[in-house]
């Protein structure tokens, strides 16, 4: 459960999902007092929904140290220890993001040959989607790490986003082999040489990311989180801007009728709910963090992305990667 209008919103989006996925099944994790007549009303998701009623709560205050330490009867814990057990095979939280991410790698662990798990998100394009990492989750970032963010996100794109051949790009100040500090430069070194070599663009500038000049777009947290949020503030401002224009005179207004068709369809492409899940990539186990004020369709839609990444067996083939990292050279290559 969690996020800024549960338990409601997030019955809303099983509703959705349930019909979506007739063949899938929900546990759902809560308050008992909250959630139980909302889901008597939900005739939609009679025999697919569990419901395990929790009896701690981790606000948006609470401390990742502290849902580390104490509320062991948390939703969120409760519902993480459900894909540890394996008796889930994806969890999704609208909840506290610090306590979500804390939780989830020390419960779910990271998977063996990776050193850190990255946070990703789909993002759209002018040809299409991409996915971007790390978004904030490790600030400082080795040269090994970003190729190991590569990795992942290039066998993400693979199976997940179905595209035969994706190009992964390694976020930098120029193209040109001499520019980047020595993480970024040792990262494409690493990446020339490894599995994904041939998937390799090079180096990619900010402006590359929305042309879709690649599939797969490498950075540290740092600038990942930086990237996401002048994202969307440059959104909100050009809507705003919009918006404005069309109400600046009687000419403006029915200019606005006039383009009506065509505003909704630009509407739907830029609707940020269609993009809504950071996905924790690299532990064992997936763990979808959904936006804290989603809607119900924001939440369906990270739903989706979790039953994506559970149909297409995703972490089954980054475990096949990394573990074959784990072996002599000379192994891997008979």
């Amino acid at each position: 459960m969690g996020g800024d209008q549960a338990p409601g919103v997030i019955i809303q989006g099983l509703v959705t999902a349930a019909q979506r996925y007739p063949f899938v099944h929900f546990l759902l994790y809560g308050d008992q007092r909250a959630v139980e007549p909302l889901l008597a009303q939900a005739k939609a998701l009679v025999g697919k929904v569990t419901f395990i009623p929790c009896d701690e709560i981790i606000t948006s205050e609470t401390k990742p140290s502290a849902a580390l330490r104490s509320l062991p009867n948390s939703s969120m814990r409760q519902a993480i220890i459900a894909v540890a057990e394996g008796r889930a095979q994806g969890v999704i939280s609208a909840g506290n993001t610090g306590a979500y991410m804390a939780l989830a790698k020390m419960l779910l662990k990271t998977m063996p040959g990776i050193d850190r798990p990255a946070l990703a998100s789909l993002a759209p394009t002018l040809k299409g989607e991409i996915i971007f990492l790390d978004l904030g989750a490790n600030v400082e970032c080795s040269s090994k790490n970003l190729q190991q963010f590569a990795i992942m996100g290039e066998i993400f794109a693979r199976y997940v986003l179905h595209l035969p051949k994706p190009k992964v790009g390694l976020m930098n100040v120029g193209s040109e082999d001499i520019k980047g500090n020595a993480a970024v430069k040792g990262a494409a070194e690493l990446i020339r040489t490894s599995s994904i070599k041939n998937s390799f663009y090079g180096f990619i500038e900010g402006d590359d990311i929305t042309r879709g000049t690649v599939d797969v777009v490498v950075m540290d947290g740092f600038t990942g989180n930086v990237v996401l949020k002048a994202a969307e503030g440059v959104m909100q401002l050009s809507l705003h801007y919009i918006k404005e224009a069309f109400q600046s005179s009687w000419v403006a207004r029915l200019g606005y009728l006039l383009a009506s068709p065509m505003l909704k369809k630009l509407s739907l492409r830029l609707d940020y709910r269609r993009y809504n899940g950071g996905i924790w990539l690299g532990l064992n186990g997936i763990a979808i963090k959904s936006h804290g004020g989603a809607d119900a369709l924001g939440f369906a839609h990270a739903i989706d992305l979790a039953v994506d990444m559970v149909t297409s067996h995703v972490n089954d083939h980054l475990l096949k990667e990394f573990s074959s990292e784990l072996l002599p050279q000379e192994v891997v290559n008979r």
